[in-house]
């Protein structure tokens, strides 16, 4: 979906007219008129507003244009596993297992390794392979990049 059909979805699920949705998010109602047209966007900061109001990710309001990944695990995001900060906003770069509440779950990457093969491993998948596997990938991540913490 567009971010047109995505916005104006929202607005008709929460049942709020164009007016109620404009006075909201601090916007005329011309201007959301504009949006659910497709002739121009939000700008960021209003954007965050809808994103919050929505209870949705600024992704998912500009119709997932991004395959966002956890920067931490590398476990793929959507909406229903997305961290947030200690206010409650997303946080579009980790998954709400490595980071809640706005701070980290794992303080190391062995330890994070640890639980991945620990929950990821299978018969397909031995541990062995799985262990092998994430520490190639892990330290790929933004979160860890240039950290050496995993033991020998």
């Amino acid at each position: 979906m567009e971010s047109k059909e995505i916005l104006l979805k929202l607005r008709k699920d929460r049942g709020l007219s164009q007016e109620e949705l404009a006075e909201k998010v601090f916007v005329t109602r011309q201007a959301v008129s504009r949006w659910e047209n497709g002739d121009t966007v939000p700008n960021t900061e209003t954007l965050k507003l809808l994103s919050k109001l929505f209870d949705v990710s600024i992704n998912t309001l500009l119709g997932s244009p991004r395959r966002l990944i956890c920067q931490c695990c590398g476990m793929p995001l959507d909406d229903s596993c997305i961290s947030r900060e200690a206010d409650g906003e997303f946080n579009e770069e980790y998954c709400k297992w490595c980071y809640s509440g706005g701070e980290f779950v794992y303080t190391s990457k062995e330890q994070l390794i640890d639980f991945l093969v620990s929950h990821m491993s299978s018969n397909q998948f031995p541990p062995e392979q799985a262990r092998s596997f994430f520490e190639q990938q892990i330290p790929l991540l933004r979160h860890w990049r240039g950290r050496n913490d995993i033991e020998d």
